[in-house]
Parts: structure tokens; sequence; C-alpha cells
């Protein structure tokens, strides 16, 4: 193993579901732009990214959402939280704002990308509407992995979160309108050295339990 391949490995071992941050420990705007920067490169079908992501800083905002996530502490103590938002009825118009984008980004003609746009409508847009929003919920969580990988490089502290009213962020937030739903969260920030859970020892299944090779 090299030393870029140990090093994240290490640095996923280091990493572990926060539960107490340091409340008074900021992350630096580079740092933070490092992760956004982090979410908006991950894979996605299609390269679509069927979903938004609210970054929220605010502390009154902060204190408003902490009962809809079970008053849990993490969203208040942490630096931000990184809310994965999934667009709940994707369909051609969206396809078309990708296919634009694609248009002006490599300096092609809309015209010669036709069929792909076509082709993912004719995948897409058939599908009903809980379906769609289930696979946009699926993309989203690719960009979760990408931005925990990218905070344990930079040895900031997150914790994925499932633990709150979806419902409720949704209202506080103004995402129905949007079409879009708080579907996972995760907090970033610094531990708190009060948190006793950084000296557990991570459990995982062995590579023989987890991997079928065929």
């Amino acid at each position: 193993m090299d030393t870029k391949e140990k090093t994240f490995i290490e640095d996923l071992k280091w990493r572990y579901a926060t539960k107490k941050f340091d409340a008074s420990r900021k992350i630096s705007a580079e740092n933070l732009n490092i992760l956004k920067e982090a979410v908006r490169l991950s894979a996605s079908s299609y390269g679509l990214q069927p979903y938004n992501v609210l970054i929220i800083e605010d502390a009154e905002l902060k204190e408003k959402l902490r009962p809809a996530a079970w008053d849990q502490s993490q969203v208040t103590d942490a630096s931000h939280v990184f809310i994965f938002a999934n667009n709940t009825d994707f369909g051609a118009e969206e396809i078309d704002a990708y296919i634009n984008n694609v248009v002006n980004t490599r300096n092609l003609k809309a015209e010669d990308l036709k069929g792909y746009a076509d082709f993912m409508k004719s995948k897409i847009t058939p599908l009903p509407q809980e379906t769609r929003s289930n696979w946009t919920a699926r993309q989203a969580y690719i960009a979760l992995g990408n931005l925990l990988s990218a905070a344990a490089s930079l040895k900031i502290d997150a914790c994925p979160m499932e633990g709150f009213e979806p419902a409720q962020f949704n209202e506080i937030l103004g995402l129905n309108e949007k079409n879009l739903n708080a579907v996972a969260m995760v907090t970033v920030g610094y531990r708190s050295e009060e948190d006793d859970t950084q000296h557990y020892a991570k459990v995982r299944k062995s590579q023989d339990e987890l991997f079928i090779t065929l």
C-alpha cells in the first residue's frame, strides 16, 4: 500500500459519527469551499445531480431546526449543517437544463445532444413520481458519501443523520414549493473532547463477511 492509499484508509479509520461538537470551533472559508467542491464533483446518474444541498450556518435557523431533529445537539453545536434535498418531481425540464449546461460547458450544439436528451427522458419521465423521488434520493446519498470522505481528509468531523422529521424541515426551509425534500443531513465541525464516542473501536464487517467475489 503506497503512502496515498495508506493516508486515505487512515482518514476513513479516523472519522466517526460525531455525537458532540465543539461549538466554539468553526470551519474556515477555505475548507468549507473544499467540502462544497467535493459534493459538487460527486458522481451521479447521467451526471444530472437531481438534488440541492442547503448549507446552514445561521445560528437562529439551526435553533429552529433542532426540535425537528429530535433535539440532537449536533444541529446547533456543529459549525455547519449540510442538508441534502432530493428533487421529488425530476423530469424533462431538469433534463433540458442539464443539456443546456453541457452545451455551454463543452461548446457543443444542442441538436447534437437531442438523441441523448430524448433517451434520458424516455427512461426517466415515464416513471411514477414516487419512483423518481426514490431515485433522486439515492443520488443525493452518493454526494453525501463524498462529503464524509472529503471531511475526513481535512480532519473535519462529521455526523451523517437521518434522525429528523423531513416534513418539518421542508416547511421550515421552504422546500415544498421547490419540489425538494430533505432526505438526509450531515453536521460538520470539530469534535468535543467530551465526546466519548471518539474513543470507541470502529466496528465493521470483515472483508470476508462483506465481499462476495464471483
